[in-house]
């Protein structure tokens, strides 16, 4: 709905982040619109430098670009921001994993022309389902507010002049997101202190290598995720799920998905390796310290 907003569609190009989750760049095929995928850097993130690179190729201008804040981590956003002005390129945040980190001190979702969260079920703050849309450009607020609900004209009738959705949250969700936004800053803390302990446990380990944090951010550590040199992560991966703790593989990128083969993209194979070599740990906020232990020490036996 987002890109709808702002006049993206069939035949327009986006750009977007490849290495990310679906739901970041199906808004693009909605509206029967192109994505071109940029790959990422040292930061897992988009890279800035791969960015100039695609829009430089594009067949025509892109009209957007949706960053993706990797699990909690922020983008380069002051090189990213200068970009998109320089070029007149719409920004979208997609800060579905990112609610509560920070970049020189601004709440992400809030630096671009629109941010988007997600509350589902599985992220720091939530309401089963559901998320929001955010842009100080009243004019795209209140046209977003029209579609999402069903795009019905002011008239006593229901009369309709283009489609729309329902998008609308119910009050009792809406109230349960509101009580917990109370807490949000305990458990991005929380977050941030067991990535602090897997990091300490495990950083004798010559082949582990955690996300970075990029400097000016504050990230929530959404979920604690590293890479390994030499262990294929699928093997530690049925290792933890023998002792019962569940693990995953990092994001699939988008320009190896069957969806995308035909999509251009700009990349130099760096999210295809964090995928093939990526596991993201246990993160929860409610995990205690010996939760964290146990993990540190199901993982060292099966690296061994």
């Amino acid at each position: 709905m987002h890109l709808r907003v702002l006049g993206v569609g069939e035949g327009d190009f986006v750009l977007a982040s490849s290495f990310t989750f679906i739901g970041s760049v199906s808004a693009i095929l909605y509206q029967n619109a192109k994505p071109i995928f940029v790959d990422s850097d040292e930061s897992w993130n988009i890279s800035p430098l791969l960015l100039k690179e695609a829009i430089r190729l594009a067949p025509k201008k892109p009209k957007a670009l949706i960053i993706t804040h990797l699990y909690g981590q922020l983008c380069k956003l002051d090189e990213i921001i200068a970009i998109c002005k320089e070029e007149g390129i719409y920004l979208i945040e997609d800060a579905a994993e990112s609610l509560g980190a920070s970049y020189h001190g601004i709440q992400s979702g809030t630096l671009g022309d629109m941010g988007v969260y997600s509350f589902n079920g599985n992220k720091i703050l939530t309401t089963s389902g559901g998320g929001m849309l955010v842009s100080e450009n009243e004019e795209w607020i209140t046209k977003a507010k029209f579609l999402s609900t069903q795009a019905k004209e002011d008239t006593l009738h229901y009369e309709h002049k283009e489609f729309g959705y329902n998008y609308r949250m119910s009050n009792v969700l809406a109230a349960i997101g509101v009580a917990q936004m109370e807490v949000l800053a305990v458990r991005v803390d929380r977050r941030r202190e067991i990535f602090a302990l897997y990091q300490k446990h495990l950083c004798s380990i010559d082949e582990v290598q955690f996300m970075p944090e990029i400097q000016e951010s504050r990230g929530n550590r959404w979920l604690s995720t590293l890479t390994l040199a030499k262990t294929n992560p699928l093997q530690v991966i049925d290792a933890l799920e023998k002792e019962n703790i569940e693990s995953r593989p990092l994001w699939k990128p988008m320009h190896l998905q069957t969806l995308f083969v035909d999509s251009l993209v700009i990349e130099d194979g760096t999210s295809q390796k964090l995928f093939e070599r990526g596991l993201c740990l246990p993160s929860g906020s409610s995990m205690s310290d010996e939760d964290v232990y146990r993990v540190c020490d199901t993982l060292k036996k099966a690296l061994k």
